[in-house]
């Protein structure tokens, strides 16, 4: 009887290891259209969560038969320090920068974008390189990689904890260029109405991932990858991507 107990006990003990390992907490923040509550307020959870890198690692986890809730924080350095810090979490949507590769497990690409300078339509500002912004007042949003390319390469950048404040800013002529994306920033300023903002210049590129704490077990990372790759070979990620 103690022997059968025991064995009992054992099992449940395993299986509970077992579905915590397949079980993850997936931290994102406001970067419209990857990632957004649908409130519109800096903290939500899974289905108060909407945009293409959230619906893309919703069906990943469905396909992979991983079980993922999805919390929505501000800031952005905060969901990325406990990402790193702590089994069992991961983060989208990142930027696989060299100096990140060797800190996440990382399954993606889930989304791309370049990386651009953009301008209000009357501006007569043309550049070829981005050193030849360093003359003008740039205006990006803290953390964001893009942003940080440009302070790597020696120019100044002003940087909100905001990223919805970067098109007023522009629009009301406090920076000369908004340093973004040609998906993330021509979105958020339509949703504040301001769709003549041009791009003067393409300055790199961005494919965006969910990056998973180091601890995450290879199996259940190899699982997301093969869900992934399966549902790109299967339109479905298009699919998402078109609805933005």
């Amino acid at each position: 009887m103690l022997l059968s107990r025991l064995l009992t006990l054992f099992l449940l003990l395993v299986g509970t290891t077992l579905a915590r390992a397949e079980s993850l907490v997936l931290l994102t923040e406001n970067l419209p259209p990857f990632n957004m509550a649908v409130s519109g307020g800096n903290f939500a959870r899974d289905d108060g969560i909407t945009g293409i890198s959230t619906e893309t690692t919703r069906l990943i986890c469905e396909r992979a038969g991983i079980e993922c809730q999805q919390i929505l924080r501000f800031p952005w350095e905060r969901v990325y320090t406990q990402a790193l810090n702590e089994a069992g979490y991961g983060l989208f949507s990142v930027a696989r920068t060299a100096e990140r590769e060797d800190l996440f497990k990382w399954v993606g690409p889930i989304a791309g974008e370049d990386w651009v300078l953009l301008a209000r339509a009357d501006s007569p500002i043309q550049l070829t390189s981005l050193d030849q912004a360093g003359q003008y007042r740039l205006g990006g949003y803290k953390g964001d990689a893009p942003s940080e390319k440009v302070v790597e390469s020696g120019l100044q950048v002003q940087q909100s904890l905001y990223d919805k404040e970067n098109p007023v800013r522009l629009a009301e002529g406090q920076i000369d260029l908004w340093v973004t994306s040609s998906v993330a920033g021509p979105y958020l300023a339509r949703q504040q109405g301001y769709a003549d903002f041009r791009v003067v210049l393409t300055f790199g590129r961005g494919d965006l991932y969910l990056a998973l704490n180091k601890q995450t077990p290879d199996a259940t990372v190899d699982k997301l990858r093969t869900a992934l790759e399966q549902l790109r070979g299967e339109g479905r990620l298009q699919a998402i991507s078109q609805k933005y």
